[in-house]
């Protein structure tokens, strides 16, 4: 009892100070955090350098442990906080040695944002301090924090681009391995480069057709899998991550103003992702801006919100911003390989000492070539060249977002900033809209198709593309602008620039523009309605292909096929949590892609694990779509298409219930079950983890319904603004402003999220005021 008794006191030791007065070395003036009812930031001081100062305090006392993770992630310093459990991780990222380019970023930045990185880190650290006992994380280690440095900012940074861009490292592998596996058409058709699902923001209309099925029978069809039940039946497996997003103009927004949507699609975590933030940023005439929306614990900017002259919002942009070169290792010395000319050249090694808590230090060796770290995958030596590695990859011009004030420079804001690439949508309180690219664009990439390259194919050194020409559309004709990360453009030439990393196969982007188009005039609740809206539309032709054999006949005798049946006919078409009819038609789909791709998906498998024909290609839906039209691909164990599509069935009803589960009673919403938790929850015993976890309740949506949700994917926020009338707008996000257990705010507002109620974009009436006092 007095153990528990000592421990719980710790732990409310760990609750930061959140009113009065705190010592604030480092600040020139007093600055003020005060907070709502639910825990939101707004923070006031009276110059920019002393905002960041108590950004940092403010994110330090709520969040440190988490801004601890996302620095160590990109560094590859995990397993030296957590132990060896995060060595396989740190290995893999400290390959691209990120805190050696964040403190070459840092050394080129211009002095303000140096001063502002140095003040946050500060400010961060006072934060810190001034908790009476370290962070509870902290306490279970049994280690102390280490303190906030400026360039931990901008890993921060690195550490979004990772979690956005890396998946193409193993798209591009993939994309080799089929290369080197099938036919010439046969690739074609795996790796199509569009379809009728396309939704692009420039007006031209997708082909309607479905693309043709190659006249090569795959050899694998006649293999079966070797995997026991349906290959991603197990809807927690992790998928690829996105975002949804959109605007209207004047014309077709309430009252003549603009209005900018944005749900950003990320990993769910306790606690969030983001940290909601205002800032009162002073303008040096005496007055300040309100800058509302939220922000990454870890940096001192807004990444998405509203400044009362415009508003903005981002979607991964899944360009094309990593190239794999092969290259030919010499055997005899692993940093020997051929350059472009065939030449051997010797690539420069940096000794990375891994460090493991518990454990001896990991020596890895980085071995540079002219394009980058070498890897070896797949039985191949590859070099790796990402845009991230470049110093501009990173910086803080984002900020200047703060002090845009119109349409025009906020794209030009976004196009010189240091992020990973994103498409961003504007509004401005004129009325107007716009779209571009903001991060950093590659000048050029090797093959614009993903296919890793030879070194004599290999080109120019990598650079960034000139601002002037980033794809950009402003005052759309149709007066809408969406992106639910599918390819933004049907001009080839401007989306060249973009180039296709895993760009979504467009579902969600065109039921988004359907539901644009649908209204002559939208206002912040209509387009609310937008980022909760369930349909499944991609799901229709399954569902038809599976009743169209569920006849009479096939349904005497089969008592379960007539459940399935039943639950299709009466289907609404929506991804709802009480749909059985979408489960079954969802699960229909998958049984039909372990068909076609299971033993092709073994064979990439066997070549380099992780491998899959998802990876190498987000457009097998109408490859799929094409197939079954043509009632081609018919595995020779079945003597018909009939039979072929009853057993497919079958195979669906035996996934569902090969846990003794009765099919009658199966929803959409029992697989599709929130787990959102703190990282902690399963160190900790049972009765505890509940402290550390979200309602385990059933959610609507998929991920190719606006309404993006599964497990432990989904919108890290919903926000809807005009910018000028944000006292009009919403805000809502999943767990709450504190990452403590203890805390108020652990869970404050994450009810309205997940019930999709609305909530105010602006913060509430302040509880709480902690004034922060410069040191004698």
């Amino acid at each position: 009892m007095i153990l528990v008794a000592a421990a719980w006191l710790a732990l409310r030791g760990s609750l930061p100070g959140i009113d009065g007065e705190a010592s604030a070395p480092g600040l020139s003036a007093s600055a003020i955090i005060e907070r709502d009812a639910q825990g939101a930031a707004t923070i006031r001081a009276g110059n920019r350098r002393d905002l960041a100062y108590a950004t940092g305090y403010a994110h330090a006392q709520d969040r440190y442990f988490q801004m601890d993770l996302q620095r160590r992630t990109a560094a590859g310093e995990l397993a030296g906080l957590i132990g060896e459990v995060a060595l396989p991780l740190d290995l893999r990222n400290r390959l691209n040695r990120f805190r050696a380019r964040a403190q070459r970023s840092l050394a080129a930045l211009p002095k303000d944002d140096r001063d502002i990185l140095q003040a946050y880190a500060d400010g961060a650290n006072a934060g810190l301090a001034s908790l009476r006992v370290r962070p509870f994380e902290y306490l279970l280690l049994r280690e102390a924090p280490q303190p906030w440095r400026p360039e931990d900012s901008l890993l921060a940074i690195d550490a979004m681009t990772i979690n956005l861009q890396v998946s193409e490292l193993r798209r591009v592998l993939t994309r080799g391995a089929l290369r080197d596996l099938v036919p010439d058409d046969l690739l074609t058709a795996l790796t199509l480069p569009g379809s009728h699902w396309d939704a692009t923001l420039d007006g031209v209309p997708a082909p309607t057709a479905l693309p043709a099925v190659p006249a090569t029978r795959p050899d694998w069809i006649d293999t079966l899998a070797r995997q026991d039940g349906i290959r991603n039946a197990a809807i927690d497996t992790p998928p690829v991550i996105g975002s949804n997003a959109w605007a209207v103009d004047g014309r077709h927004g309430r009252d003549g103003k603009a209005i900018v949507a944005n749900d950003m699609h990320l990993g769910l975590r306790l606690p969030n992702v983001w940290y909601r933030l205002t800032l009162n940023v002073p303008d040096g005439t005496g007055s300040a801006r309100r800058v509302s929306g939220v922000s990454l614990p870890g940096a001192p900017v807004i990444v998405a919100g509203s400044n009362g002259k415009v508003a903005w919002g981002f979607t991964n942009s899944y360009g094309h911003f990593i190239d794999l070169v092969a290259l030919e290792v010499d055997p005899g010395n692993p940093r020997r390989y051929r350059d472009g000319k065939g030449e051997w050249r010797e690539a420069v090694e940096h000794g990375e000492a891994v460090a493991v808590r518990g454990g001896e230090t990991v020596q890895l060796p980085v071995r540079d070539t002219e394009w980058g770290p070498m890897i070896a995958a797949g039985g191949k030596h590859y070099a790796i060249r990402w845009a991230a590695h470049l110093d501009s990859a990173r910086d803080l011009s984002l900020r200047r977002m703060e002090s845009a004030t119109d349409v025009p420079s906020a794209l030009a804001v976004a196009r010189a900033s240091g992020i990973p690439a994103q498409n961003i949508l504007v509004a401005d309180d004129a009325g107007r809209i716009g779209w571009t690219l903001a991060g950093l664009l590659p000048a050029a990439t090797f093959d614009p198709e993903g296919f890793p390259v030879t070194a004599a194919q290999a080109g120019a050194p990598l650079a960034r593309l000139p601002a002037g020409d980033y794809p950009s559309l402003l005052d759309p004709a149709l007066g809408r602008l969406w992106s639910g990360n599918s390819t933004q453009l049907s001009d080839a030439a401007m989306q060249s620039r973009i180039g296709d990393g895993g760009a979504n196969v467009g579902v969600r982007s065109l039921q988004i523009r359907d539901a644009l188009l649908a209204r002559e005039q939208h206002d912040e609740a209509s387009l609310k309605a937008i980022q909760l809206d369930d349909r499944a539309s991609w799901v229709d032709s399954w569902r038809d292909l599976a009743l169209s054999v569920l006849d009479d006949e096939a349904l005497r005798d089969h008592p379960q096929r007539r459940v399935f049946r039943d639950a299709l006919r009466d289907w609404q078409g929506r991804a709802g949590a009480d749909s059985a009819g979408y489960l079954m038609a969802r699960t229909f789909h998958l049984a039909l892609y372990d068909s076609w791709f299971g033993a092709l998906d073994d064979r990439l498998e066997d070549i380099e694990p992780g491998l899959s024909v998802r990876l190498a290609s987000s457009r097998i839906l109408p490859l799929m779509e094409a197939v079954a039209r043509a009632e081609a691909w018919r595995p020779a164990r079945y003597p018909d298409w009939r039979s072929f599509m009853l057993d497919r069935v079958d195979a669906s009803i035996a996934e569902l219930t090969r846990n003794g589960e009765d099919l009658a009673a199966l929803k959409w919403g029992q697989h599709n079950r929130l787990n959102v938790t703190h990282p902690f929850a399963r160190l900790v015993p049972r009765p505890m983890a509940g402290w550390l976890s979200a309602p385990h309740v059933p959610m609507p949506g998929d991920l190719d319904t606006p309404r993006v949700q599964m497990p432990g994917i989904g919108a890290s926020e919903r926000f809807v603004v005009s910018p000028g009338e944000e006292e009009k707008g919403f805000l809502t996000m999943p767990g709450g402003a504190s990452g403590h257990p203890l805390s108020p705010f652990f869970l404050a507002g994450h009810d309205a999220w997940e019930k999709g109620r609305t909530q105010p974009f602006l913060p509430g009436p302040p509880l709480h005021r902690l004034i922060l006092q410069p040191s004698k």
